[in-house]
């Protein structure tokens, strides 16, 4: 669709610049501009300036800048037409509109949105007015969800007809091909048509936060399997991408800085109606860093309240690393034993919810709590315990160790001193039997293969940061290490990197491997190395990368050594029989001595870069 130049300047002349971004970034003022957190990257330091008179933001920090359709763009990853209709929607200018039905004339996301808002506009109206959405009705009554939220939310109806969304769709001139794409009809088979995916279920619509409706959950009346029902991939909507109600809460995530982050959509909807209007949900998903990014836009402070069982302080656990990781502030509520976060509102009531939050603890004292319980258990010796915990604290930021390690201690009854010096007294080395003047010792052992500086380097960031492993585990092989136990532990590593989210977690896989403890206490889990330091994510990855790409360079050049060693056995069989070397045998002997070269002065300049100091 193309825009004339002088409505995109009547659409940035009705936009307030600074109330525009003021509902995604906290700012702040600052002389004559506006200053806030930059929501394209993460940072603590605000680089971020909006400057209202002229119409214009501008991050230092990342380098991203432009006017209010630029921002809505780079915000929502949207085209230039798709920015500037919303911001012409806001703005009240009149765009001419194409015909929504010439699926030739827009594209295939346009027409799966029609669709999908067609959907929820049927769910809904059979949910408020047709006598098939009686039982509904009463689910939703059952629930205590009121008609106002069924309205604010589009919470709807799916029939228990195999057609009846599939008829819809066809009197509103949808294709089948769309409504397939879409994820609401499926085919039979043999061309026998098309059914509804969703039946028998109240819906629940889940919205982008420029207000497209871009997926379904249907849930269902009684007791069937599956409980939810959910979209899957489509060309407009990916699991683990989106945050169900984030387009109504950011509004109050604007208000109060924070959101409160749940597992699912009823979840969130009752917070929503006992008038917590911050509340998001995760659409039954694990949580994923796309998630993450999406609710620093809106806020820097999360409440995490999953539920109170086994499964949901897993869920939660793992939640806590991705929010971390991202850059945002979590606190964690803890709910009763047996409870949800629907059914402690609505037995319990707004004040007492409130009074969870303001109990709620920060993410660290939650996961110290959880690997101390871990620790602890079991006939593990004092000292050991000690070492453990130590270790927990060490795995925390420097300037927060004094602090932790007195709340650890005081948890086991241990003194702080206990732990502080574990890592002394778990040193054999400093209590060997001291030496009479003047005694000289031999000792009679095969020397133990050198470290390779780098291989330590790179267990250490795993160890630091262990969701790094899934992503270089195709690119670092541990049969390209030298050290035997090094290359043990990088195996042990990769094998269990689905279960490892922190350092605690290194800790417990290797327990029981003294050998392997005394490395990783070695490494100082962040303290080991005066030569190298790892300050954050992007350092790691610089690094990891640079190594994969000196063993890479070590294996092209083996390859190419394998073969011209090959190629000169055969010139030498070539010669002993006194038969002339062919042409291209001896083009192919200098194609791979100079490519032998190249590959080795390669890996030369990748061995310096690898090993060289601050890298």
């Amino acid at each position: 669709m193309r825009i004339d130049q002088s409505v995109t300047r009547e659409i940035l002349s009705r936009t307030d610049l600074a109330a525009f971004v003021g509902q995604y970034v906290t700012l702040h003022k600052r002389g004559r501009d506006l200053v806030g957190l930059c929501p394209f990257h993460a940072e603590k330091t605000p680089s971020f300036h909006v400057h209202p008179d002229r119409g214009f933001f501008k991050c230092f920090g990342c380098g991203k800048g432009g006017d209010a359709i630029r921002f809505l763009m780079e915000l929502e990853n949207l085209r230039f037409p798709d920015a500037a209709r919303v911001l012409a929607k806001r703005a009240g200018v009149e765009l001419a509109d194409e015909d929504p039905r010439e699926g030739r004339r827009r594209s295939e996301r346009e027409a799966i949105y029609d669709a999908n808002k067609i959907a929820a506009s049927y769910y809904h109206r059979l949910l408020l007015q047709d006598p098939r959405g009686e039982a509904a009705r009463r689910y939703c009554e059952s629930r205590g969800i009121s008609r106002s939220t069924i309205e604010a939310f589009q919470l709807g109806f799916a029939p228990p007809e195999w057609s009846s969304l599939g008829d819809e769709l066809h009197r509103e001139n949808i294709e089948v091909q769309i409504a397939l794409a879409a994820g609401l009809v499926k085919a039979r088979g043999e061309g026998r048509g098309v059914y509804d995916v969703f039946r028998n279920r109240l819906m629940i619509p889940t919205y982008a936060t420029t207000g497209e409706t871009v997926a379904f959950g249907g849930r269902a009346l009684a007791d069937e399997n599956p409980k939810y029902l959910n979209t899957g991939t489509t060309p407009v909507y990916t699991k683990g991408r989106f945050v169900y109600a984030l387009n109504v809460a950011r509004r109050g995530a604007a208000k109060s800085g924070t959101l409160i982050v749940v597992e699912g959509y009823l979840d969130c909807i009752a917070l929503h109606q006992a008038g917590f209007d911050n509340a998001v949900a995760t659409l039954g998903t694990s949580f994923t860093a796309e998630q993450a990014a999406e609710l620093r836009k809106y806020a820097e402070n999360v409440y995490v309240c999953y539920d109170a069982d086994l499964a949901g302080q897993a869920a939660t656990a793992k939640s806590v690393d991705i929010l971390i990781a991202a850059g945002l502030h979590a606190r964690i509520v803890a709910l009763p034993a047996g409870e949800d976060p629907d059914t402690y509102v609505r037995s319990k009531g707004a004040d007492a919810f409130r009074t969870l939050l303001d109990a709620a603890i920060p993410w660290v004292e939650f996961m110290l709590d959880r690997e101390l319980q871990r620790i602890s258990g079991g006939f593990t010796t004092a000292a050991e315990i000690a070492r453990r915990a130590e270790q927990l604290v060490r795995s925390l930021p420097r300037e927060e160790w004094d602090r932790w390690r007195v709340y650890v201690a005081g948890k086991l009854r241990l003194s702080p001193d206990d732990l502080r010096l574990s890592r002394i007294y778990a040193d054999p080395g400093r209590f060997s039997p001291k030496a009479p003047p003047g005694a000289r010792f031999t000792r009679h052992l095969a020397p133990a293969p050198k470290r390779v500086t780098f291989e330590r380097d790179v267990v250490a960031a795993f160890v630091e940061e262990p969701l790094l492993l899934d992503e270089y585990a195709g690119r670092i092989a541990p049969g390209a290490f030298v050290d035997p136990v090094l290359r043990e532990v990088l195996e042990q590593l990769y094998a269990a990197r689905a279960e490892l989210r922190t350092v605690a977690d290194v800790t417990a896989l290797f327990a029981e491997r003294g050998d392997v403890v005394a490395l990783l206490a070695e490494l100082e889990l962040g303290e080991r190395s005066k030569l190298r330091r790892f300050e954050d994510t992007s350092q790691r990855r610089a690094f990891l990368d640079r190594v994969a790409a000196l063993l890479d360079a070590r294996r092209r050049a083996a390859e190419v050594r394998e073969e011209l060693v090959t190629l000169e056995h055969d010139i030498s069989s070539l010669l002993s029989e006194g038969r002339p070397i062919p042409k291209e045998i001896k083009e192919r002997q200098v194609q791979l001595e100079d490519a032998l070269r190249e590959a080795e002065h390669k890996r030369e300049r990748k061995e310096v870069s690898t090993t060289s100091n601050g890298s």
